[in-house]
């Protein structure tokens, strides 16, 4: 298969692509749906579009590719590589959704399981940044100095990124 635009780039910039269809992408999409005919909560089942589950949903999509085999694959094929993408837009549209969408008249129960699910998936996100940017050793095979970068520092600036825009949005 041929290797997508980010095959050949370091850690970092996979990182920061992931941040900005999870952290960026994702609640604006959401946000602009919010409380139209498209909101996503008017139309789903009301169980999965809630915060709470919402946010597992999302726990899980990023622990799961960010899994070394799932990982590889996603820098290596375009297929992969879009699948990856496109499960973390349609997590993170699900969660952010299920925070700002549904009828007004629920809006403030809404926003507190939403904060509850924000604080939730910021504290995953966290121990996946620190993770990589304390991490002692590299921990993917493909880690062998893209563009210059050393591997352990570029999956330690990666966790970085998590970390700080992470954490901020």
């Amino acid at each position: 298969p041929v290797p997508h635009l980010l095959a050949g780039l370091p850690f970092t910039a996979h990182m920061t692509a992931h941040i900005l269809v999870v952290a960026v992408a994702a609640p604006l999409v959401a946000w602009g749906l919010a409380e139209t005919r498209l909101d996503p909560v008017r139309l789903g089942p009301a169980t999965l579009l809630s915060p709470i589950p919402a946010s597992m949903v999302e726990l899980v999509a990023v622990w799961a590719w960010h899994a070394p085999a799932l990982h590889e694959a996603a820098r290596l094929s375009t297929a992969a590589f879009l699948a990856e993408q496109a499960t973390f837009l349609a997590a993170g549209l699900l969660l952010w959704a299920a925070i700002l969408g549904g009828r007004p008249e629920a809006r403030a129960a809404r926003h507190l399981a939403g904060t509850a699910a924000l604080v939730f998936t910021s504290i995953h996100m966290t121990l996946l940044g620190a993770l990589f940017a304390l991490a002692p050793r590299a921990f993917y095979a493909h880690e062998d100095g893209h563009a210059g970068a050393q591997p352990l520092f570029d999956l330690q600036l990666g966790g970085a990124v998590m970390l700080v825009v992470g954490g901020a949005a």
